[in-house]
Order: C-alpha cells, then structure tokens, then sequence
C-alpha cells in the first residue's frame, strides 16, 4: 500500500513515554528488534529523568543494524582498516601473506578510499579504482580487489554494511596479448640476483645451498611445472653421448600431515613424457647428480636436509625473494612464467605442436587407440632452440623480443588452460 506509514528503521525506537507507578517512574518505548518485530521496552527508576536514562540504556543494549557495534554506514574507511588490520594478526596465515595484505593496503587500497565513509563507497567507486589499477598492471587490480573483498566482508560480519561492492564489479579479465613471458632483461636479472641472494659477509646463518638457484636453471630450460621438477629423480635422468634426457614421470604435492610427497604420477597422462635438456640446464643437473650417491637412483634431484623432496611453497618463497633483490617485485613474476618463457620460444622457433607436446599437453587425439605403437625417440629441436635463446653466453634474443611489431603467439592459448598455480 502507498501512502502508509514508513518502516520503523531496524535498531531505531518511537517516542518515550513516562507514566506514574506508585514511588517509581517507569519509561515505556518501542523498538523494531533485529528480527523486525516491533517490542515494548520499559525502564523504571525513582525519578522521570532516570527512567528515561535507564530506558535509553536498554534500548542501546539491544542488537540491531549498525547498532552499538563497532562499525556503521557512518565509519570512516580508516576505521575498517585499522580494524581489520588487527584481526588479520590473529589469522592463520603465513607471515609473507600478511605482509603482502599490509604493503597493498597502505600503498594503493588505503590512500584511494580513506576519505569516505563505507556508506559512500559504492561498486561505482570500487569499479572505476579496479579499472585504473589494471590500467598499470593487471597483478596490482587482482591483489587490490583481493583486499577490498576481505574488508568488506569484514564490515558485513559486523552489520556495517547491507552489502559488499566489490561483488557487482566488473570481472578482471588479463588483456589479450598480454605478455606473461620473462623477456631476457628479466631472465639475466633474476639470474644475477639468484647468484647474489644471501652471499654478503653480513649475512647471518648458513649459507643458502643454491638449490632454488639451479631449479629456476632447470624450468628455464624444460618448460616444466615446479611441482615435476621437484619431482626428478636420479633414474628419471638419461645423460649420453647425443646429450641429456629426462622422464617426467611424477609431480611433488603438498599433503596434510605429510608435508611434500612424490606423487608417481604428474597432472595429466599427456604429462607423462621424456623431453631433450639444452646444455645449459644440463650442466646444473650434472653438477647436482654428482653429489648424489648412485646408490639412490629413486631420490629427488632437489630434496632437503632429510633427503625428502623440497616444498614448492619453500622453493616459491625464495624465488620471491629473488625478485625483490632484482628489483622485480612489482611485475607479478611467478615460477609458472618460465614455463610459458619456454612455450614461447619453442612455438616461435619450431611451431605450437612442438611446444604443447614438449609441455605435455594432449593437442591432437590419440589415432585407432593402441593400434599404433608410439614414436619412441626424442625430438631433440626444442632443446636446441631454448639452448639457443636461453643460455647464459651470448644469448639470440629475437625470439623473445619485446618489439610490438611481434604479436603474441596465438597458438599459445592452450597455456591459459592450465590451472593457476598457488603463489
């Protein structure tokens, strides 16, 4: 019906009535409950302006929308974030985590919206910052809009909000042609500081073993997921005359309770495969097989102190390191580019079906079932062209240039199928 009288807002209360009883007052209002309902509420005392006082503090105690409780539509940003800050601490999440949550916050999130309150900051407003946060970089628009979500489902546990408004904005979508491949500037950089990375006179405690060092070397030049390269085994590597081969047979997962455990078998059936290394990968797997007993042909080529395979989140850890000290942390580098890196050049020195078979991925359908008995040799052309590209001495850098005369190669949209790895 129109014209009727408007809702009692939720939390809020009628006029105050005070009535006589005997010796006391007793003041008497309504208020709508937190589940809608209108409920009389009543506070006696000796005087009116005590009952009034005494009813006003009843009414306050009640729970509503925004009522008595930390936040409300009229709360400055600032407040949700000083607030959420503390709570963050009490989370179970790694210190690097909350460290990433803080730096974005202060840096980009905060200076942007620490002028509103949370009733003024619409999904118009939270659309318009996304947008030109992936105007500069598309990491920046995913790590702020992360941020902007927790907060705001922060102030909806606390009935500050009705809604969240990062949920009705735009999805971010990664800009076609995008490069998610490292350029030689970025691969020499990283190497540098992977050389450099806690080797000063200054730095205390043991020296770093250099094995996350070699495994960059590794996924440069075989395209692998970190979680196969972590995964090779002494067996698993064929070093002949006509150079050095490996078997990707395996992946390393994280299980609960169990830490990282080799898993007998990688992500897919087409992951399954026996790839050429270039010489330069080569070179870092020879010098790591020499100091393995040959008696342990089925330990992992990179394993911890107890001879167990190493923790891809470890390994993630000290590469992130790495970029910091190369002045890379900015640029959303992860593990997972250097297996693009490869894919890129082989697709552009050889062509799309030499990268997706020498990635492992099933691009073409398997002829009459079992009829056919598989080619068994080694394609030995990819590890050629990432030898060629990649290496540390006098590198050919046409294949990865950053001209934009060179259009990203369209035959590489089979990569954007894979899942993204957890950083």
């Amino acid at each position: 019906m129109n014209g009727g009288r408007p809702r009692t807002p939720i939390g809020s209360y009628g006029v105050i009535s005070v009535s006589r009883r005997g010796t006391s007052y007793v003041a008497l209002a309504r208020i709508r409950d937190a589940d809608g309902r209108l409920r009389r509420v009543t506070g006696a005392a000796r005087t009116e302006s005590a009952a009034r006082a005494r009813l006003k503090e009843r009414l306050l105690d009640r729970p509503g929308f925004g009522s008595r409780g930390l936040l409300d539509l009229s709360s400055s940003f600032r407040d949700l974030a000083d607030l959420w800050l503390e709570d963050l601490e009490l989370r179970q999440l790694s210190d690097g985590t909350k460290k990433n949550y803080r730096d974005d916050l202060r840096l980009r999130v905060r200076p942007q919206f620490e002028h509103f309150t949370l009733g003024e900051i619409t999904t118009g407003r939270v659309e318009w910052f996304l947008r030109s946060e992936s105007a500069v970089s598309l990491w920046r628009a995913h790590n702020s809009r992360t941020v902007l979500n927790q907060l705001f489902n922060f102030a909806l546990l606390h009935d500050a909000i009705p809604r969240n408004p990062v949920q009705g904005t735009s999805p971010l979508r990664r800009p076609k042609g995008e490069r998610q491949a490292l350029n030689i500037e970025q691969i020499r950089a990283i190497r540098d500081a992977a050389g450099r990375w806690r080797t000063g006179p200054d730095v205390k405690g043991p020296k770093p073993d250099g094995q996350v060092r070699d495994i960059i070397e590794v996924l440069l030049g075989t395209a692998l997921r970190i979680g196969e390269c972590l995964a090779l085994r002494v067996c698993d590597v064929d070093d002949g005359p006509g150079g050095m081969t490996i078997a990707v047979t395996g992946t390393v997962v994280l299980r609960t309770g169990s830490g990282a455990v080799r898993q007998d078998h990688p992500k897919t059936e087409h992951s399954i495969r026996r790839i050429a290394v270039p010489d330069f990968a080569a070179a870092v797997l020879r010098a790591r097989l020499a100091g393995i007993p040959t008696s342990d042909p089925h330990r992992t080529i990179f394993a911890n102190r107890a001879g167990k395979p190493l923790s891809p989140f470890n390994v993630r850890r000290t590469f992130r390191a790495f970029l910091e000290l190369a002045d890379l942390a900015g640029e959303g580098i992860t593990l997972r580019w250097y297996r693009r890196t490869g894919a890129t050049v082989i697709a552009r020195g050889s062509s799309a079906d030499a990268a997706a078979t020498f990635l492992g991925h099933g691009s073409t359908a398997i002829t009459e079932g079992h009829y056919i008995e598989p080619d068994r040799t080694v394609d030995r052309a990819p590890a050629g062209i990432l030898e060629r590209t990649l290496r540390r001495e006098s590198p050919d850098t046409s294949l990865l240039s950053n001209d934009d005369d060179v259009a990203e190669f369209p035959a590489l949209d089979f990569l954007d199928q894979e899942d993204v790895e957890a950083a």
